[in-house]
């Protein structure tokens, strides 16, 4: 096994698209292994869209991206899957199935994924779910959890097929300031074992009291702090 030191995501000159409406252009960056980036900005300044465009569901039209080892401009519908399986994708909203316990939640995505093996799929479920400090809520229902379980629950979910890179959208939008705390803490567990971290946020006492790299979406461009910082 060869090891690479290419950056988990590289981005060229790219137009992020909101439906026909360019939100963001000429945006240029890169993410390397490791690495715990905010993406910030007001609503509808195209966060969100960007995160879209890196994991393939808004189409890349103009300028270049890889992530995680694929081109995303020309990704064949047949990719996007594997693509996605080396990403781990968390939504502010959750996204779960209120219909399944949490186990049945994890094992769903698993057997998308490829995942067979029934012993297997148990066992990686239960590492994860200990991962964020869930051991015990395998057998609940989703609506059964506080705000704060059902967001470790979709961050434990992310982790099944051990990503190279979390893309999360406001992950505590909805949770309050304590919880909100304990997610972002768990997010730096995470990224210090050597999984990328790329998070949108509004939460500016977060940014403030824990300073990361930076990328800001602002007025149609996107800027780096840490371009700004050596130039």
């Amino acid at each position: 096994m060869t090891f690479s030191s290419d950056p988990i995501v590289t981005v060229q000159e790219a137009s992020i698209f909101q439906e026909n409406e360019t939100v963001l252009s000429s945006v240029s960056f890169n993410i390397n292994k490791g690495e715990f980036v905010y993406l910030i900005g007001r609503t509808g300044s195209g966060k969100s869209s960007l995160l879209k465009t890196l994991y393939a569901d808004i189409p890349l039209r103009l300028g270049d991206m890889k992530v995680a080892g694929y081109e995303i401009k020309n990704i064949r519908s047949r990719d996007i899957p594997q693509l996605r399986r080396k990403l781990g994708i968390i939504f502010q909203d959750f996204e779960l199935f209120q219909d399944r316990s949490v186990s049945e939640n994890l094992e769903f995505v698993m057997r998308a994924t490829g995942w067979k093996d029934r012993s297997k799929i148990k066992k990686r479920a239960t590492e994860v779910l200990m991962q964020v400090g869930l051991g015990s809520v395998s057998n609940k229902m989703p609506f059964q959890l506080s705000g704060g379980e059902q967001q470790r629950v979709v961050i434990a979910r992310a982790l099944l097929n051990e990503p190279s890179i979390l893309l999360a959208d406001e992950p505590t939008g909805n949770l309050d300031p304590e919880v909100s705390m304990g997610i972002f803490e768990l997010f730096k567990q995470i990224n210090k074992s050597g999984t990328a971290v790329l998070m949108a946020t509004h939460d500016f006492k977060l940014i403030e009291s824990h300073a990361f790299r930076t990328l800001t979406c602002k007025e149609g461009k996107l800027t780096d702090s840490q371009v700004s910082q050596s130039a």
